[in-house]
């Protein structure tokens, strides 16, 4: 489960750190880049969605809802993310794509967009720390 939640962690961060910003800074034009990033966007909710859910069977089937303190904000954090992935995926896209061809407010919808990104690796980086055995005391 360590590798699952590295591998979320990890393409949400090569993906929303490296590989957005350098199509948009190489490709020039964000009517070009932005549909290329926004497929790549749509990888990553579809991968924390999976990711999410196997690691949400995993803490279910695993610790037998008897969770400690630590645990249990791991599991509330993997629903946290899916949740975000299926908002980012369908609502948010969606009104990206509407307000880029009716004039809407773009700005708001890529900051949520962003910051529903944010909250899904913030999320993968504590299944990361979690299951590491970094939060053990011992």
């Amino acid at each position: 489960m360590l590798m699952l939640a590295a591998l979320w962690w990890g393409g949400i961060s090569g993906i929303a750190f490296v590989a957005v910003p350098a199509l948009f800074a190489q490709l020039g034009s964000p009517a070009v880049a932005g549909p290329v990033a926004a497929w790549l966007f749509g990888v990553v909710c579809k991968f924390s969605l999976v990711a999410g859910c196997v690691l949400l069977l995993f803490y279910i089937q695993k610790m037998q809802l008897a969770l400690h303190k630590k645990a249990r904000a791991a599991l509330i954090f993997v629903v946290i993310a899916v949740l975000a992935a299926v908002l980012q995926d369908t609502v948010i896209a969606h009104q990206i794509i509407t307000a880029r061809a009716t004039g809407g407010n773009l700005k708001l919808w890529h900051g949520l967009g962003s910051g529903l990104v944010l909250l899904q690796w913030l999320a993968a980086g504590w299944q990361v720390w979690f299951l590491s055995g970094a939060s053990d005391p011992s």
